[in-house]
C-alpha cells in the first residue's frame, strides 16, 4: 500500500489533574509508551509522530521509537487548545520542512493505553472503505444516558435533554435510544477535511464502536489505578 498514513500522538506537558500524566508510569512503562507501541505495531501506519511542547515527553517518545520532529508552541499547548490547532501546526510544519502530507491522519491520544494495534488497523480499513467519509471517530456505548442527566437552575433540577415524553427520564435504560460517546481512542481524518471543512470531523463521520476495556481514557489517579488492575489481569491471562 502506497498511502501515507500518519500515526499522530498529541501529548502536551501541562496536565493539571495528574502532573506529567503522559509520562507517568503505568505497570512500569510511561503512559505514552503504550500508544507509541500500538501505533508502531500497526500494519497500516507507516509513520508515528508525537506532537508535544515538552522536551521531557519528547525524549521519552523518541526512546520508544516515535519521531518528534518539532516542539509544539506553548500557545497551542494549553488546556483549552483544540485538535484543529495542533493539526494545522503539524501539517504546516511537515509541508514546509519536509514537503510531506499524509493521506490519512490517525489521531491516537496517549490516555488510551489499552487500545490494540488490531483495532487501529480495523479503524483504518473502515475509513479506507468509505471514500465519501470526512472522518472516523471511535465511540463506546454510553453507560450513563443523556435522558438521565440534569442541570441545576435556580435550585431546581431541569432535564439536560428534553424528550417528547415528559416521563422519558423515568424509563428503564433498555427502553431508551442507544447513545454513543466518543472515547478519545482512534480518530481518523484527512488533510482535505481540515482544509475544506475547517474541522477535524467534517460532515460525514464514520462510527467505530469499541468495547469498554479499549475505551478506558486516563484522566485521574483513579483511572490509572483501574488501568493498572486491568493490565495486570490481562497479563496474567496470557
Amino acid at each position: 500500500m502506497d498511502r501515507k498514513i500518519l500515526g499522530f500522538i498529541p501529548a502536551r506537558g501541562g496536565s493539571k489533574r495528574v502532573p506529567k500524566k503522559n509520562i507517568q508510569p503505568l505497570c512500569g512503562k510511561p503512559l505514552i509508551a503504550y500508544t507509541i507501541e500500538s501505533a508502531r505495531a500497526s500494519r497500516l501506519i507507516n509513520r508515528v509522530i508525537v506532537s508535544t511542547d515538552s522536551p521531557q515527553i519528547a525524549e521519552v517518545a523518541r526512546m520508544y521509537g516515535a519521531e518528534v520532529p518539532f516542539l509544539r508552541p506553548e500557545s497551542i499547548s494549553r488546556s483549552g487548545s483544540t485538535e484543529m490547532e495542533f493539526f494545522e501546526h503539524a501539517l504546516s510544519w511537515l509541508e514546509e520542512n519536509e514537503d510531506y502530507e499524509p493521506d490519512l491522519i490517525v489521531l491516537l491520544y496517549p490516555t488510551s493505553p489499552l487500545r490494540r494495534a488490531e483495532s487501529i488497523d480495523r479503524a483504518i480499513e473502515t475509513m479506507l472503505s468509505h471514500p465519501e467519509a470526512d472522518s472516523l471517530r471511535s465511540v463506546r456505548r454510553c453507560s450513563e444516558h443523556p435522558y438521565k442527566m440534569w442541570v441545576i437552575e435556580e435550585g431546581y433540577l431541569k432535564p439536560f435533554v428534553k424528550g417528547m415524553d415528559a416521563n422519558i427520564h423515568t424509563l428503564a435504560y433498555h427502553l431508551l435510544p442507544e447513545v454513543y460517546i466518543q472515547n478519545a481512542s482512534i480518530y481518523i481524518t484527512k488533510p482535505s477535511t481540515l482544509r475544506e471543512k475547517g474541522s477535524p470531523t467534517g460532515d460525514v463521520i464514520i462510527p467505530f464502536v469499541m468495547d469498554e476495556i479499549e475505551s478506558i481514557d486516563i484522566n485521574t489517579p483513579l483511572d490509572f489505578h483501574l488501568a493498572e488492575l486491568i493490565l495486570k489481569e490481562l497479563e496474567g491471562a496470557r
